[in-house]
């Protein structure tokens, strides 16, 4: 009965680890989303003095997306180590792919505004710096608003194909997940929080597993 409950035990490492990731991901991204949201004009030919005054702001959002990035790049992994030698190769390569390319452009994104906020620190005033910050704000938008939201789009697609089938998680949640992701690829790049609901959907799939976990040790501990 002990070894049997040590087994129990051992298995629930994995989803608790991902269950933690993806909270740890989603607070740090929806807290930086927050913080760009209020710091910066949703017009992004709009100039550059609200920037300056948020810049205080604008840094600690963009140190954020590092630790986030992290975080679902574990979330990714135990995911997938999880699922096992249940996983599908074609699913679980656009699972991975949908997933590394979104980190990507995340962080080629906060990489680009911090050298625009450092730049209009240092050069405020000059004509090539008007320039390069409608430049680095037009890029930014479409990278933000587009490419990486359609990325985590697939990213939730494959992710719920693959919890239908492997039924990890409640079947009304993953197919909430076709839902959202379809909201994602047809989206109007103006909808401004349009790209909150990726975070927020690792979030339920998240706390889900906590539920599941807290759920299999009351069981491990009452058989023992």
């Amino acid at each position: 009965m002990r070894d049997e409950a040590d087994a129990i035990r051992e298995r629930m490492r994995t989803p608790r680890a991902a269950a933690v990731a993806g909270v740890l991901f989603s607070v740090l991204l929806m807290t930086s989303q927050a913080l760009i949201w209020l710091s910066i004009p949703d017009n992004p030919w709009a100039p550059a003095m609200q920037e300056l005054r948020n810049s205080r702001a604008l840094a600690i959002s963009l140190n954020l997306i590092p630790f986030a990035g992290i975080a679902f790049l574990w979330f990714i992994a135990v995911v997938r180590d999880r699922i096992g030698d249940l996983e599908d190769r074609f699913f679980a390569t656009v699972f991975l792919g949908s997933g590394l390319l979104y980190v990507a452009m995340l962080f080629i994104a906060a990489a680009t505004a911090g050298a625009l906020v450092g730049l209009l620190q240092n050069l405020p005033d000059s004509q090539p710096t008007a320039a390069a910050y409608f430049f680095g704000r037009a890029e930014i938008y479409r990278i933000t608003s587009i490419y990486s939201t359609r990325m985590a789009g697939v990213f939730m697609m494959s992710s719920s194909t693959i919890f239908v089938r492997t039924q990890i998680i409640p079947r009304w949640l993953a197919f909430a997940g076709f839902v959202l992701a379809l909201t994602l690829l047809v989206s109007i790049g103006s909808i401004k929080f349009v790209a909150a609901l990726f975070p927020f959907w690792v979030l339920l799939i998240s706390l889900c597993i906590l539920v599941q976990n807290r759920r299999s040790w009351r069981g491990a501990a009452a058989s023992t």
